[in-house]
């Protein structure tokens, strides 16, 4: 319960407002449903192609879902437009809790700020049902490099002003967030390089056609063990239990430096509180599950649910912190 509550804290570096969360160990029987809900099937919208980490992350709780809410639950991947085709089509549904999405920290925090003309704001126009889960990113560097802290990354990025790449998976995605911030905090400047995805960036890295990036431990975990990229930190606030033995960039020498990745379950403005209350239920329940909670890890994600308000109120703070980065590395113009 408190390492949940640090995290959500950390993450903004600003307390949240309810002052605790309610037991995630619930039998399924005990789960108190909205009368008549659900009465069909449910989708989870993913902003995002098959395998990437949300898609990853909403299949593994798929099955517990659907055992819990007693219809079947399935993934509808809405990649295109960074995003902002899956809220579109969220935004669109019914507000009766059949239709959901599974929004990242880029389409449902940081598009609004970096394209500014767009109708639907997640902050305004989506219920926020639960956060669900962080994903463990690692700043990494090819094997060939010789930097071997962020210490000596940030000396070189110094030494050589945009001399130095980096990669992430696209625009506002958490690494060029992450890639941003450390431009600001340690006071460089590097060159951004976006992918459509992770696939190409993990292969440029691997062959040394970028000098770092910040990716999913999903991604390099096995290239990081297998020596072919070295892992330098982990950008959130706190170790990562997948690699405690790995440095956060803060305690690397950079205090104030905190970005998670993550994920949050969210739907139609207007949700009935019942609907909502029954669907926060349900995915708090399904992310204390042991098996659960072990298939997560094994791709490198934790759990890191809340109550719809805690929701609510994390998005409002990541969107103001970000707003800030934003503005003075100037994305949104690229």
């Amino acid at each position: 319960m408190t390492q949940r509550r640090s995290l959500l804290r950390a993450a903004t570096l600003v307390p949240l407002a309810s002052p605790a969360l309610a037991p995630l160990a619930l039998p399924r029987r005990a789960l108190a449903q909205a009368p008549g809900f659900p009465s069909r099937p449910l989708r989870i919208l993913v902003p995002a192609v098959a395998a990437g980490g949300s898609d990853t992350a909403t299949r593994i709780l798929l099955p517990s879902l659907a055992a819990r809410l007693g219809q079947p639950v399935v993934a509808d991947n809405r990649p295109g437009g960074s995003g902002n085709l899956a809220n579109e089509v969220l935004a669109q549904a019914a507000a009766d809790g059949h239709t959901l999405q599974m929004g990242t920290i880029g389409n449902i925090a940081v598009n609004p700020l970096i394209q500014r003309n767009l109708a639907i704001n997640p902050l305004r126009d989506f219920t926020h049902v639960s956060l669900a889960v962080q994903v463990t990113n690692l700043l990494v560097v090819p094997a060939d490099r010789p930097w071997r802290s962020v210490a000596e990354l940030v000396a070189a990025a110094r030494a050589r002003p945009g001399s130095l790449s980096y990669g992430s998976s696209g625009v506002g995605s958490a690494g060029h967030l992450a890639g941003a911030l450390l431009d600001q905090v340690a006071g460089i400047e590097s060159v951004h390089i976006p992918y459509r995805g992770g696939g190409q960036l993990i292969t440029d890295i691997l062959s040394g056609k970028l000098d770092f990036s910040f990716a999913t431990a999903a991604t390099t975990l096995d290239h990081v063990l297998t020596g072919r990229l070295r892992a330098l930190a982990v950008p959130s606030a706190e170790r990562s239990a997948l690699v405690p033995t790995v440095p956060t960039i803060a305690e690397a020498g950079l205090p104030g430096y905190a970005v998670l990745n993550w994920y949050m379950l969210v739907a139609p403005r207007g949700l009935p509180p019942a609907v909502t209350a029954t669907l926060n239920t349900a995915v708090r329940a399904a992310l204390a599950e042991p098996e659960v909670r072990r298939k997560l890890a094994q791709q490198g994600i934790e759990p890191l649910p809340s109550t719809p308000e805690e929701a609510t109120a994390f998005l409002g703070a990541e969107m103001t912190k970000w707003a800030a980065v934003v503005r003075q590395a100037g994305i949104g113009t690229e």
